[in-house]
């Protein structure tokens, strides 16, 4: 079949690779569109005849694997093209783009080069570029100034997008020369220095302006733009940003010429709103969040843009009340966030009236008190809502749980709520995150399988009952201080990564089948402080992935399974207050306690893109389109965090350890079991280890001289056990040493004073030594009574400044 007529060729979105396929396409003379995006093509031709190509004005090739500028040569001879997208190949992996590059590309209108790979710095000879109106060369390495006067001299440029490289310098003022842009976005570089009136194109035609995330500094001010009668968008601020926007004089600045859609100033520290917002009315999207502003909540945004859809007031300073909230219905809002403000009184009673259509809600934070209203059950495309951290309490409304279906997360942690949650009302059947937790609900979980999608489900610090019901999959399982009982279901489990069900009321063994179907990717286990007993399965070691192991205060009985050593990368394992016999596992000594070089850990982060609603946003659509809108979309990804939390006793505390500090916190403890033997001196093999607890216990022997190479040991407890012989001079070499308890021993013996020690003095008892060669500031509990020590106690112990508790009764001292 002839298609020498043919103009236009999309072939996009298909598996073709090798070359670009000049022959093929020879036949096309009348061609002019050309359109192979989304393919493996990667190779360009040796020869192209430009004769061949002689209509081509449009080349689409962007999501390819060309890795040579050679094509970018190519496809620039031909005398028609005026419009070429190589955007997302990889260009730059083998060489930057030169000034060679862009020889051929004198008749282009439209180039993207963006998302490339290239460095170095931009070619100076961008100016030759004359027919030139749209340069997009974001998203790669770029890196030096601003080729100048060669950008400058782009007369005919509309759309410049430099954004996400590593550009450096100002911004040239020369840029005012570009009389015909419309689009200059430059977020996400290194660009410094300060913003004046006239690096702001003055023309009539500019419409969006992004400068947000560079290292900009000094004051800024809105009334330079105020005779831009096209602008719509203004995106500045960003967290790496000194800019102060100044608001001083803008009261005798008079009226904006222009009517935005989009306006994002984050982290300028602003003390009050721009004053032109008050003249604005066809406001989208509006985020003033992470600044100083205080005062009441600006309700005037929301009655003077009926369109607006997006607003953010997010760390603020605001106070008071939602109030005067609006009368009528905004129809458009879908996503509204005042969170980490001052703001208290009740909600409004016809918030899910006025809210109808609203997706996401957040309002964490603040100050709210009083009942949840009823009419929140109206906002039935709601997406998130979260009211964690308020003084909300009563009974939820029915309408919540009943009404609400497409909700995905729902976060009321830290509120005064009570009542039954999973009433029979309950129709949330899309949650993917529920957190509950420090609460006063009541009642039993539910047992219908909606747990499948679970990420988060938290109700731990509440007063629920019952049993724990199969099928729980979530990846974050927090049951924690509550009154749930029986055994732990065998059904469930699949997909968790923390698991927490202390401070219950289980009983039973945990059976193998639990752990054969279960827990193959957690990472945190906590069944402390609860009635479980028997002994622990040796497939115990089927967790791959465990890190933290609490099993303490139950009744578990038997041998510590030699399985446990296969947890080479676990770090913290509490085994104390059960009924544990034999002796201590030499080969515990296997396992790392800190000293391994996996991931860091600590969080975990969950992102809910796929539940968002796309028709909520369709009017910014033609902004997308025309301007890049990645700095948008971050704000309205609905993600969560849950930060590992875990107490663990060290020190002679139990301490709380949350977050990032688990990446350098480790301990073993043993304590309040029946175990029996020596002390294991393979364990001198810990070297990372910082708390190790072995007290009240049935130990004897003597101290391992071992323990000495426990170079980051803070904590050591070997207290009531029947140990015997002397300390280990050794042992004053841990410096980080703060906790040293053998009470209740039968050591006996003087305290030695050898070599290191003797520049403490001759015959000076081990105390002395003690008192100095550990870090003096960091002890803070000594306690060796009840042995059978002797010599002086030394006057050096006055140097132990941060001692609390010395304990040395019971012993021979003399002197």
């Amino acid at each position: 079949m002839e298609l020498k007529s043919l103009k236009n060729l999309i072939l996009s979105c298909n598996s073709f690779n090798g070359s670009f396929p000049t022959p093929e396409l020879s036949g096309f003379e009348n061609l002019e569109t050309l359109d192979l995006s989304w393919n493996s093509l990667s190779d360009s031709p040796r020869e192209l005849d430009a004769a061949n190509f002689s209509k081509l004005r449009n080349v689409v090739l962007h999501n390819n694997y060309f890795n040579s500028t050679e094509i970018l040569r190519l496809l620039g001879s031909l005398p028609s093209l005026r419009s070429l997208d190589l955007s997302s190949n990889m260009l730059g992996m083998e060489s930057t783009l030169s000034n060679q590059d862009l020889i051929t590309l004198g008749r282009m209108e439209l180039l993207d080069l963006s998302s490339n790979y290239f460095n170095g710095s931009i070619p100076q000879n961008l100016g030759k570029l004359s027919s030139l109106k749209a340069l997009y060369l974001a998203g790669n390495l770029f890196k030096g100034s601003l080729p100048v006067p060669g950008l400058c001299e782009l007369r005919r440029l509309q759309v410049l997008d430099i954004s996400h490289n590593r550009l450096e310098g100002t911004l040239p003022s020369c840029l005012s020369n570009l009389t015909s842009l419309k689009v200059l976005d430059v977020h996400d570089n290194l660009l410094s220095g300060s913003i004046t009136p006239n690096l702001i194109p003055s023309q009539k035609f500019l419409q969006f302006i992004d400068i947000s995330n560079n290292v900009f500094e000094g004051s800024f001010s809105f009334s330079s733009m105020f005779n831009l009668s096209k602008l719509e968008v203004i995106v500045l601020g960003g967290t790496k940003n000194k800019l102060q926007i100044d608001n001083d004089n803008q009261a005798g600045n008079g009226i904006p010429l222009f009517q935005l859609k989009v306006l994002q100033i984050s982290n300028c520290s602003m003390k009050s709103a721009p004053l032109f917002l008050l003249n604005q009315h066809r406001l989208i999207w509006v985020d003033i969040s992470h600044n100083k502003l205080s005062g009441a909540i600006p309700s005037w945004l929301l009655q003077n843009n009926t369109d607006l859809k997006f607003l953010n007031l997010r760390n603020n300073s605001f106070t008071g009340k939602l109030d005067p909230f609006p009368q009528h219905p905004l129809s458009s809002m879908v996503h509204m966030d005042a969170s980490y403000n001052h703001i208290d009184g009740h909600l409004p009673k016809d918030l899910g009236i006025v809210l109808p259509n609203l997706q996401y809600l957040n309002l964490s934070c603040n100050f709210f008190k009083g009942e949840l209203p009823s009419s929140v059950g109206a906002m039935r495309k709601l997406l998130l809502l979260d009211l964690s951290f308020n003084n909300l309490s009563g009974k939820l409304p029915n309408e919540l749980v009943k009404n609400c279906t497409v909700l995905g997360v729902l976060k009321l942690n830290n509120n005064n709520f009570r009542g039954d949650f999973f009433s029979t009302h309950f129709n949330l059947i899309n949650l993917r995150a529920l957190e509950l937790g420090n609460n006063e609900f009541t009642g039993g979980l539910m047992t219908k399988e909606f747990y499948a999608k679970m990420r988060i489900f938290d109700v731990s610090n509440n007063k629920m009952t019952g049993k724990i019901p199969n099928g729980i999959d979530a990846k974050v399982l927090l049951l924690q201080n509550n009154y749930f009982e029986g055994q732990i279901p065998c059904e469930g489990f699949f997909n968790a990564q923390v698991v927490d069900i202390s401070h219950n009321f289980l009983s039973g063994q945990i059976h193998s089948c639990l752990i054969s179907k279960a827990f193959s990717n957690v990472e945190l286990l906590n069944l402390r402080d609860n009635r479980l007993s028997g002994n622990i399965p040796a497939e115990i070691s089927f967790f791959p992935s465990l890190r933290v192991l609490l099993l303490g205060n139950n009744r578990f009985n038997g041998l510590i399974p030699r399985q446990l050593c296969q947890f080479r990368d676990i770090s913290i394992m509490d085994l104390s207050n059960n009924f544990f016999s034999g002796s201590i596992p030499s080969c515990l000594s296997n396992v790392s306690f800190g000293n391994y070089f996996s991931y860091s850990w600590g969080n975990l982060m969950f992102s809910y893109w796929n539940i968002r609603h796309e028709d909520g946003y369709s009017d910014l659509y033609p902004l997308v389109q025309l301007y890049d809108f990645t700095s948008f979309r971050d704000n309205v990804k609905l993600e969560d965090q849950y930060v590992f939390n875990i107490d663990f006793v060290t020190k002679n505390n139990l301490l709380s350890f949350r977050g990032n500090i688990l990446n350098y916190m480790s301990g073993l403890d043993l304590s309040c079991n029946n175990l029996t033997g020596a002390i294991p001196q393979s364990l001198g093999k810990l070297f990372s280890i910082r708390a190790l607890n072995l007290s009240h216990n049935h130990l004897t022997g003597h101290i391992p001289v071992s323990l000495s190479n426990l170079s980051q040991i803070e904590s050591l407890d070997f207290s009531y056990n029947n140990l015997s012989g002397r300390i280990p001079s050794e042992l004053v070499d841990l410096n980080f040493l703060a906790v040293f308890s053998v009470a209740h021993n039968n050591l006996s013996g003087r305290i030695p004073d050898k070599r290191q020690f003797a520049r403490f003095g001759i015959n000076r008892p081990i105390l002395s030594c003690l008192s100095l060669s550990m870090d003096p500031s960091n002890v803070w509990l000594l306690n060796l009574q009840n042995n059978r020590l002797s010599g002086n106690i030394p006057i050096q112990i006055d140097l132990l400044s941060a001692i609390n508790f010395l304990l040395l009764g019971n012993n021979h001292f003399s002197g």
